[in-house]
């Protein structure tokens, strides 16, 4: 019975561990970029400080 404990906190240990990651990963994809934004396009060149 010990060994079964040790597992479901092994899997629970890892599931909290994969949630921390993807937060994380979801948080740096939605946040700002830092410095200087170029785009070229049809209206021409646009330069904008972030």
């Amino acid at each position: 019975m010990p060994a079964n404990r040790n597992v479901m906190y092994l899997i629970i240990g890892v599931l909290v561990v994969a949630v921390g990651v993807l937060s994380y990963n979801l948080y740096q994809a939605r946040k700002q970029p830092e410095g200087v934004q170029i785009n070229l396009g049809p209206d021409g060149l646009k330069i904008q400080s972030k």
